[in-house]
């Protein structure tokens, strides 16, 4: 035989051999299709932890009276910004002024739709309201933004509402990119 055939002949056995294992070894994990769930693991450094969130049921969702479905004439709002309307009362200290035309909030960076709806719940419905927030007000509406929690520091609305309340678009767009 010529060292070709002797290495392919090779590695031909070599390839069987490793099917052969690969079809006669048993197998690690059975799965199982019933519908009973998988036992909880003990290897848990937290054991207790872990059954309790196992025994704990899931929340019910929350139910939100048809009346919060729109917010004062700014615009119909989804069931969960809602939720957060109904609960929300207006940050201490920030000047409501009723009477004032709403600013289109949703002209700063990284505030949309729903966290302008939290925010005309809580009470701020202008820019002049917005960049008038103190730390310690700024960090009370923070808390109640829910899933926008964070936004308000992190997207620097505050500096952004200043620009826009005084109309500078070019300071806006010099320190915050093109207004869309």
């Amino acid at each position: 035989m010529s060292n070709a055939t002797l290495i392919i002949a090779t590695l031909v056995a070599i390839i069987a051999i490793a099917g052969l294992f690969l079809l006669l070894r048993k197998p690690k994990q059975r799965v199982s299709l019933s519908d009973t769930p998988a036992p909880v693991s003990t290897r848990s450094a937290e054991p207790a932890l872990a059954a309790a969130v196992i025994a704990t049921p899931a929340p019910e969702p929350a139910q939100v009276p048809e009346e919060t479905s729109a917010v004062e004439g700014h615009g119909v709002v989804d069931s969960a910004a809602a939720a957060i309307l109904d609960v929300a009362t207006p940050v201490l200290g920030v000047d409501a002024h009723p009477d004032l035309p709403a600013d289109e909030l949703t002209r700063i960076k990284g505030l949309g739709p729903k966290a302008k709806a939290v925010l005309n719940g809580i009470g701020i419905h202008r820019f002049d309201q917005l960049a008038a927030l103190d730390p310690a007000q700024a960090a009370e509406v923070d808390a109640r933004l829910g899933a926008f929690k964070g936004r308000i520091f992190r997207d620097r609305w505050i500096d952004q509402a200043r620009y826009l309340e005084q109309n500078d678009i070019a300071g806006f767009e010099k320190e915050f990119g093109k207004l869309g």
